[in-house]
């Protein structure tokens, strides 16, 4: 194995250029980002928040300022709200298992839509061996939920419900603040959580408009550094810790706080929001640019998900009929892009991704899909570059597949 990733390094020397689409992933650190960090492993606020001593008082500093800035660019009450977490699945298992520890015995109904990430979909799963029964939102599809099926779905057994503001495959910007209306309408007591991961940093948001109970976010979304989130809870919703521990600044997610990449997502999340309106139009530029261009130059491919205003800024989502799309990314890598597949790994089974499915793509479109992510850093010439190199890409392994197109 590790010969054959030797062999496949080997075959990039000598790219011309490199354009990493990957964002949803994981992403690079600008080098912004990057000097906000590194004094924090030795410098300064190297010490444990909770201690009586300089660094302690340092590092106690740090974590507040951060927090305080995040909870600003989400629209909180205060920062006390914001809770850190090692990324976005823990975020979304805390939220989720935290609530129905916390409501046990007041219900169990849980209602989610059938796009969620898989650390939403595998959590519920989960549950239901616990007696707790899910309700899955059917979605259309561009991958809108229904919501008279949402509405329908909710009762007064609902203890929590879960759906994103953004959908992290196909960029579906899903009517949230509508959908919370209908939730507490029909119960109030049931609590609304949202995976914000994709919505934050990238279309203008607050959690208090949207009315929802707790928000996930996500660092490396936002070219942060990985290995750090958050939980937004708001002030007077009650859950329960997942994890026992050593209890310091966050009384949620126990341990000594990660510091230096605490003040890393801080740092992303003030470049991202500084000229947010400036950076979504440029990202929408060359997001329609390369949709565009996909279209004008290759024959035979599906566009997954919405088109304009209603989807994300930086999300591209194709299928390319007659091509598989693990061997498409291997092909785009070799010359110098960076993409994924819409073939979910999951599990370690080789399975459609669900999102695709659920919108209703045939199991050889879901196969032959790549994901592209632009961010405010990628240029004209970026994109000019993936629109060089991909229809050769597609053309080259049509021809080895040799297959037609069935409607």
């Amino acid at each position: 194995m590790v010969e054959n990733v030797r062999e496949l390094l080997k075959a990039h020397e000598g790219l011309k250029r490199e354009v990493y689409l990957d964002i949803e992933n994981s992403s690079m650190v600008p080098t912004e980002v990057l000097e906000a960090i590194l004094p924090y492993f030795n410098k300064r606020a190297y010490g444990n928040p909770t201690l009586t001593h300089k660094p302690g008082w340092e590092a106690f500093e740090a974590i507040m300022e951060s927090a305080q800035k995040i909870s600003g660019f989400l629209g909180c009450k205060s920062l006390e709200e914001v809770n850190f977490t090692p990324g976005e699945t823990e975020a979304n298992n805390l939220a989720l298992l935290g609530a129905t520890l916390q409501t046990r015995g007041k219900g169990k109904k849980i209602v989610i839509s059938e796009v969620e990430p898989l650390s939403i979909m595998h959590v519920t799963e989960m549950l239901t061996k616990y007696g707790f029964t899910v309700s899955k939102i059917p979605v259309d599809s561009e991958g809108f939920i229904n919501l008279e099926r949402l509405k329908e779905a909710v009762d007064g057994n609902t203890v929590f419900v879960s759906l994103s503001a953004v959908n992290h495959e196909i960029g579906t910007i899903q009517p949230i603040k509508e959908a919370q209306k209908i939730v507490k309408d029909k119960n109030p007591n049931a609590i609304f959580h949202t995976d914000a991961s994709d919505a934050y940093g990238k279309i203008p948001f607050s959690v208090q408009d949207l009315g929802v109970d707790m928000a996930t976010i996500s660092s490396y979304k936002i070219l942060g550094p990985r290995g750090i989130g958050a939980l937004y809870v708001k002030e007077g919703v009650n859950i329960e810790r997942i994890l026992e521990g050593q209890i310091g600044t966050q009384k949620l997610w126990p341990g000594v706080e990660n510091t230096p990449l605490i003040v890393g997502f801080a740092k992303a999340s003030e470049l991202a929001f500084q000229n947010l309106e400036e950076n979504v139009r440029h990202m929408r530029n060359l997001r329609d640019k390369l949709i565009n261009g996909i279209f004008e130059k290759i024959a035979d491919v599906r566009l997954n998900g919405p088109k304009g205003e209603k989807r994300a800024p930086d999300n591209v989502n194709i299928s390319f009929l007659r091509c598989e799309g693990e061997a498409l990314t291997i092909e785009l890598s070799l010359n110098g892009v960076y993409v994924s597949s819409g073939s979910a790994c999951t599990r370690r089974l080789l399975q459609p991704s669900h999102v695709l499915v659920a919108i209703g793509r045939k199991f050889e479109e879901a196969h032959g899909s790549i994901l592209m992510k632009v961010t405010r850093y990628h240029t004209e010439e970026d994109i000019d570059y993936v629109l060089e190199v991909l229809p050769k890409a597609v053309e080259r392994l049509r021809g080895i597949s040799g297959t037609t197109v069935v409607e």
